[in-house]
């Protein structure tokens, strides 16, 4: 084989390395042909059932992963980030792809990044069927790289989640993220890294451990604990709280005319938001419309199905709180202080 392209600087030869790995990892041998393949006969095929597609990237975390040189976890937050909205939808990811693009194919970070991929893939009970990784010298440098993915999931058109479905009266229960996830993190670096110059390594007591520690935790998948609920239709409507934090995504899981109104307190914030927000003298508002808050996701489910969808929950272990409720408004989402007692 000629070396002009490697003289270019594409290696061929570890492009091919990075596919074997992939294969070994998700052990699908079909992984390699011009594209992948799912099968539908395996799968509870309704009346009417609809794919629901969803495509997301990472962000800059990736460049907090770049320092550090911590590529483990992050292909986890690439998966969640396309699973979670498909599902919010009230799908079930069937399958996904990933995008890889890179500067130079080192192998040792190519298995790293796609060891991440491939247990988010497990953890969402979806199929990794096929990617790309692209090797673009002067596109970027030797140590940078972005990652994208995409996801599809079936459902049944009548149990789509939409906001059509919500009503006064129906209750918010919200699932707790894992930190900050994947979201808000060119601000993060802003605040950390360029007006106050800290250190991956440094620790704060607040956090109890360094600020890679805390940056790169993965971002949590909700299939496992979710789609228990989504099958007995316990849920009206879902927000995947991503970038815009609250605000936005709430909102966008309600229909005009009603308002969703948090008891402020209702739930544990992790530490590292409000030390962003004293660090950068951020406003309550800046808060809200950037970080999830510790609620990675928010269920919206009517009065009658609160009691068995907290069991359901609690039953798949995963913590809940019940942070508010849906009521009259023009202003699509409101904050007030948790009344105790």
């Amino acid at each position: 084989m000629s070396d002009a392209y490697k003289k270019a600087g594409v290696d061929l030869t570890a492009g091919y390395a990075a596919l074997k790995t992939v294969k070994q990892l998700s052990g699908n041998d079909q992984l390699g042909a011009f594209g992948g393949l799912f099968p539908l006969a395996d799968q509870d095929l309704t009346a009417d059932p609809v794919l629901v597609a969803g495509s997301d990237g990472v962000g800059t975390k990736l460049l907090v992963a770049i320092a550090a040189q911590q590529h483990t976890t992050i292909g986890i937050d690439l998966v969640a980030m396309c699973v979670n909205d498909v599902l919010a939808q009230g799908a079930r990811p069937l399958f996904f792809l990933d995008y890889l693009g890179l500067g130079k194919t080192e192998s040792t970070r190519v298995q790293a990044i796609l060891t991440g991929v491939v247990e988010g893939c497990r953890q969402a009970g979806a199929q990794l069927i096929g990617g790309e990784t692209a090797e673009m010298p002067d596109m970027y440098t030797q140590d940078h790289y972005d990652l994208a993915g995409f996801a599809v999931g079936l459902a049944n058109r009548r149990d789509l989640l939409t906001p059509a479905n919500v009503r006064a009266g129906d209750v918010l229960i919200g699932l707790p993220s894992n930190g900050l996830h994947a979201n808000g993190f060119s601000l993060v670096r802003d605040i950390l890294f360029k007006q106050h110059a800290f250190a991956l390594t440094d620790e704060f007591s607040e956090l109890g451990h360094s600020l890679q520690a805390e940056l790169l935790r993965p971002t949590q998948i909700y299939v496992d604990s979710v789609w228990p609920l989504l099958i007995r239709h316990r849920v009206a409507s879902m927000a995947h709280i991503t970038g815009g934090g609250l605000i936005e995504n709430v909102a966008r899981a309600l229909p005009t005319g009603l308002s969703a109104e948090f008891a402020w307190g209702s739930w544990p914030v992790p530490a590292i938001m409000p030390l962003l927000g004293e660090l950068g003298q951020l406003t309550p508002q800046d808060l809200r419309e950037t970080f999830n808050l510790g609620l990675g996701m928010v269920l919206v489910v009517h009065p009658e199905e609160r009691a068995a969808t907290l069991a359901q929950l609690a039953a798949n272990r995963q913590p809940a709180y019940q942070v508010g409720r849906v009521v009259t408004g023009d202003t699509p989402v409101v904050f007030k202080e948790a009344v105790n007692g």
